[in-house]
């Protein structure tokens, strides 16, 4: 958009035009009245939509209004320009028409340019639509007309004709002028761009190919793709460009996932942008942005809130979102741990996805400690610590895990399958393989399939890492017997347990970051033991396997093996969102995977017998089953690196329906016990003294705002299913509270989150339905239908966050941010902007008295006399409707404000009273026409009582009030009508 209140020049604006959502053009109102032409700064906006309606929109209140509407009802408007100060308004047409609107009043003008007088008589085709409509920069007599086939004409708006007619044989996506008005350029869908000159429409000037090859021998270049847009500039070199200040970059690369984080501490922003002020490119200007207006609302959150959006090229972008615009803090690329290939023919066998193979998946980031780990869609996790110094990494710490889907299920004579009786431990398990801390040196077995192979290679160069986000460890799950991986569909990372655990359909993994080892590696079936209550068939690994990960589509059915392969970007566009699931626990299907859906670090209780909380990790699957494992921690310290993390399953089973998709834990108070982390410290700076023995004594948690003895005494687990929610006593493990969400659809997105003093579950449903229940009394709070699943962008990001607030990606390139919470929809009207900025135009440079007395410089247009219903004529009624808005121009008048908007109005009643004067004038002539015609009829020198009758507006009454009077006749001062 460009706002012709907030630009401090004279030069005509550049049309803009839309094709997709509409035409956009900013104006400038005029008032005229009968004796003068005022231009009053109201600032407006014109935008066209895709149902050929033209609006007319108030800009001076925070939410935009819509003053007038036009609706053509027999040409689709393809077009619009809007000259520099001026109230016309040129709409080309698919017909190839162009017709002229007066944003004023919003109706349209008598005068038409029809295509068939545009174009050569002798052409016996239609030119096609209007592409391109521009006045000439130096007489705005004269206009520039685009035509779809390739014709452009310069149309002389006063003698309604043609002076030049321009043809090329490609098709026209845009022109744009020359400064000077005596050349034009030409944008064509070949990829090639025509410099014509005014006074020569044979031939162009000149031909370009800027993105084609330039052959020899004069022969012409390949086609390439269409330039849909080109502008016409004239420079002096080196000029630097303006640093754009907007977060225009967000849809840089494809957003694949992303997270929202509200109530943040304090200190974070601040961290994250000064790293990321140092990424900033160089060689902006020194200028600040030139172009400004409107006025930022009140910022009334007191706390910060922080975007995080993962993307497809494998990059993460960090935003503030403490105000209403989305502010860039820091940007990490996690593609350059990865060595990269430089062709398609180079890039390795071992890809799981055609495309994209470093694309972010899922998010996991610890506030308090800065501790962040991000999983890809090529089966890979990289754990990242934050710093603010420059280190050098000479070899990135890299893990592979082997993580495999075997069943050596045993027949029993009435047919049921008995799962393996030998209890899960660490790595001692015989399923278990100890991964490899460096890259395997064979990638086949002995029956020549694909094994112990990573799908992404891991730079073994040095590593130069800024500051920011760095490396920690990477690791990557193998090629298992020709199996390829399968993406991650679950992480959590905490920095107090120095623990990092995932999973995926084939089961889950443990990893000690800390000590670069791996505690845990079985397959879902091996965490229950002999307490598996699923009768389960045997089943290949080699069969069809089914894709997992929130990137799929979650349709019901058979998948074939090309769907494992999209891209995340890719967005399944499928109405028909409805999967069901049995609600027995006693069965499952044959082809059917149990993958891990949920993970979540805490301290509590883990079996009924237990007195005091104790470290561990709560496991949720897609069959709704909770299972607990147990963490034994060494202490902190030095001795943390070198003791061993135990690990052993606890034997607690929870069941609900349908996938688990969030757990939480509160005290007795009902507050909310946060996951346990250590604080942010500089890991890359040595430690005195003081410092390690203050790491000697640190817990290895953090408990909850509450006491010790509360916590001691009792807990609530909140579980949410794509089904239900359950609160569970702890230790004793009772359901104390219990709510069926939803039969017909079910839950895509659940969080647990505070707002106003108190904690929530708050559902986000596939059937459309926002729903937040009160904890840990489940009593359903809201529930309202809000925006129906059309597609898996919205349940790839949909996600809610504290004190009220959620977002997903509206669009591909647009992020909605919505509220729940009361106290933030009474302050949004405060938090809005004011768009408009009213500001004086700056007066016209003089001409000088050469340039006005040979004819130089720029020729101006009286418009009104052209187009104006005395010179044109009125419209066809029925091509276009008139719709008033709510305000009308009065809409406009009220919202003015401050010194210069005073001016406008004064200027504006000033005008509407000249006016007014001017219908008083007309009446007053018409009175004295019949008062000469009754003295030509009445008897001389004779006096005659007339009384006069004021037939006035009701605003005249100010200046002439209803008289009665005796009156000569003869006198031609006469005010009112003879009675």
């Amino acid at each position: 958009m460009q706002f012709d209140n907030h630009l401090n020049t004279s030069q005509p604006c550049d049309q803009v035009a839309k094709k997709a959502n509409g035409i956009l053009a900013c104006i400038k109102t005029s008032v005229t009245s009968r004796t003068r032409t005022v231009y009053s700064e109201l600032g407006a906006l014109v935008s066209a939509l895709a149902d050929d309606t033209l609006h007319l929109w108030n800009l001076r209140q925070k939410r935009p209004a819509i003053l007038h509407s036009l609706k053509f009802n027999r040409e689709r408007i393809t077009f619009c320009h809007l000259p520099f100060q001026s109230k016309w308004l040129y709409v080309g047409t698919e017909r190839g028409n162009i017709h002229i609107v007066n944003v004023e009043s919003f109706t349209l003008s008598g005068y038409v340019i029809m295509w068939n007088k545009a174009i050569e008589l002798s052409s016996k085709s239609h030119p096609g639509p209007v592409v391109h409509i521009s006045d000439n920069p130096m007489d705005e007599g004269k206009l520039l007309i685009g035509f779809e086939s390739g014709t452009v004409v310069l149309w002389d708006l006063k003698s309604k004709k043609a002076d030049y007619r321009y043809t090329h044989d490609e098709a026209i996506h845009s022109v744009a002028w020359h400064h000077e008005g005596k050349q034009f350029i030409c944008s064509h869908s070949d990829g090639t761009l025509t410099i014509w000159n005014v006074k020569s429409p044979t031939k162009p000037f000149q031909t370009i190919t800027p993105h084609g090859k330039q052959l020899k021998d004069g022969k012409k270049p390949e086609p390439c793709k269409p330039i849909l847009k080109v502008e016409y500039k004239t420079t002096r070199a080196g000029y630097p460009i303006f640093e754009n200040p907007y977060p225009l970059t967000i849809h840089e690369s494809p957003v694949t996932c992303c997270e929202y984080f509200a109530d943040c501490p304090v200190d974070l922003i601040p961290a994250l942008y000064s790293v990321g002020a140092r990424q900033k490119r160089q060689g902006y200007s020194k200028k600040e942005w030139p172009i400004s207006g409107g006025n930022w609302g009140l910022i009334t959150q007191s706390y910060p809130e922080i975007i995080i959006t993962g993307h497809a090229d494998g990059s993460i972008k960090f935003w503030d979102a403490s105000a209403i615009t989305l502010q860039v803090l820091y940007k990490l690329k996690t593609a350059k741990v990865f060595e990269k290939s430089r062709n398609k023919d180079d890039r390795p066998n071992t890809d799981i996805v055609d495309e994209d193979p470093y694309a972010i998946q899922i998010i996991s980031w610890c506030p308090e400690s800065r501790m962040l780990c991000i999983a890809g869609v090529s089966a890979h996790v990289i754990i990242y610590r934050f710093s603010k110094q420059e280190v050098t990494t000479e070899v990135i710490p890299m893990l592979e895990v082997r993580l495999l889907y075997e069943i050596n299920d045993i027949e029993t004579p009435d047919g049921e399958q008995v799962p393996p009786s030998s209890t899960p431990g660490t790595g001692s398990n015989p399923q278990s393989i100890v991964p490899q801390s460096h890259p395997s040196t064979s990638s086949s077995s002995s029956d020549g399939l694909r094994d112990n192979v990573p799908c992404l290679k891991v730079k073994n160069s040095p590593l130069k890492q800024s500051p920011g986000y760095q490396t920690e460890l990477v690791i990557q799950l193998v090629w298992v017997s020709g199996e390829p991986p399968q993406q991650i569909t679950s992480l959590a990372v905490n920095s107090a347990y120095g623990l990092v655990v995932f999973g995926n359909c084939n089961g889950i993994a443990m990893v000690d970051y800390l000590q670069k080892t791996v505690l845990l590696n079985l397959g879902t079936i091996e965490l229950y033991g002999s307490n598996d209550p699923y009768r389960r068939e045997p089943r290949s690994p080699r069969k069809t396997r089914q894709p997992s990960g929130g990137l799929c589509d979650i349709n019901e059915g058979t998948v074939v093996p090309e769907d494992r392969c999209k891209s995340p970007t890719s967005d399944v566009k499928d109405n028909s969102f409805s999967r069901s699931r049995s609600s027995s626990v006693t069965s499952i299907d044959k082809e059917s995977r149990e993958a891990i859906s949920a993970l979540h670090f805490c301290e509590t209780f883990t079996r009924k017998a237990d007195t005091s909380p104790s470290p561990c990790l709560w496991v949720g699957t897609t069959l709704g089953t909770v299972l607990v494992i147990v963490l034994n921690l060494p202490p902190g310290g030095e001795q943390r690196l070198l003791q061993p993390v135990i690990v052993s399953p606890s034997g607690t089973i929870l069941r609900l329906k349908g996938a688990i998709l969030r757990m939480a834990f509160l005290d007795t108070t009902g507050s909310l016990v946060p996951p346990a982390h250590e604080p942010w410290r500089e890991h890359n700076v040595p430690e005195d003294k003081d410092e390690k023995e203050k790491a000697k004594k640190r817990r290895p948690v953090s408990v909850s705002p509450s006491s010790s003895q509360e916590i001691s005494e009792n807990q609530y687990a909140v579980i949410c299913s794509e089904k239900q929610a359950k609160v569970i006593s702890l230790p004793s493990q009772n359901c104390t509270y219990k709510q069926n969400i939803t039969e017909t659809s079910f839950v895509l997105r659940g969080d647990i989150v505070s707002l106003s003093n108190s904690i929530c579950l708050a559902c986000f449903c596939a059937n459309g339905h926002i729903m937040t229940f009160s904890l840990p009394s489940l009593r359903p709070l809201l529930d309202v239908y809000y925006l129906p699943l059309t597609n898996m962008r919205i349940a790839r990001t949909f996600c809610f966050t504290n004190n009220g607030q959620a977002l997903y990606l509206v669009s591909p390139t647009e992020i909605q941010r919505l509220t729940y919470s009361q106290e933030t929809c009474e302050n949004l009207q405060e938090m809005l902007g004011e768009l408009f900025t009213p500001v004086e135009t700056p007066e016209a440079p003089n001409r000088g008295f050469f340039k006005g007395l040979f004819g130089g410089g720029a020729q101006s247009l009286d418009r009104e006399e052209l187009f104006g219903e005395s010179a044109s004529g009125k419209a066809s009624r029925s091509l276009a409707q008139h719709i008033p808005g709510p305000g009308g121009i009065e809409g406009v008048k009220g919202a003015a404000s401050g010194v210069v908007g005073e001016l406008a109005r004064a200027r504006l009643a000033l005008d509407e009273r000249g006016q007014k004067l001017g219908e008083l004038e007309e009446k007053t002539a018409a009175m004295l026409y019949s008062a000469d015609s009754f003295s030509k009829h009445a008897h001389e020198n004779e006096q005659v009582q007339i009384t006069t009758y004021a037939f006035l507006t009701k605003e005249a009454h100010e200046f002439f009030p209803p008289r009665s009077e005796t009156i000569d006749p003869s006198e031609h001062d006469v005010y009112g009508m003879v009675a």
